[in-house]
């Protein structure tokens, strides 16, 4: 999820679920795009307006193939 349109390619406009952020304020899903960089594509990205930081879901990297190590 972002909350910066301007970072995604190939943007759909697609309303979609609430989202709900740590404060109880509400944002709306308003479309998806994908955001890549040189070493990484990532698709299907949520634009939430009111997001002020990007999350990314671990669950979903591990379901597209990733490895997601966590060390101390």
């Amino acid at each position: 999820m972002t909350g910066c349109k301007a970072l995604l390619t190939s943007y759909i406009e697609k309303n979609g679920p609430a989202v709900t952020f740590g404060d109880n304020k509400r944002g709306r899903t308003r479309g998806y795009g994908v955001i890549s960089n040189r070493n990484i594509s990532f698709d299907d990205v949520a634009y939430v307006e009111g997001l002020k930081h990007n999350l990314i879901s671990i669950s979903q990297l591990c379901d597209k193939g990733f490895l997601v190590d966590f060390k101390e």
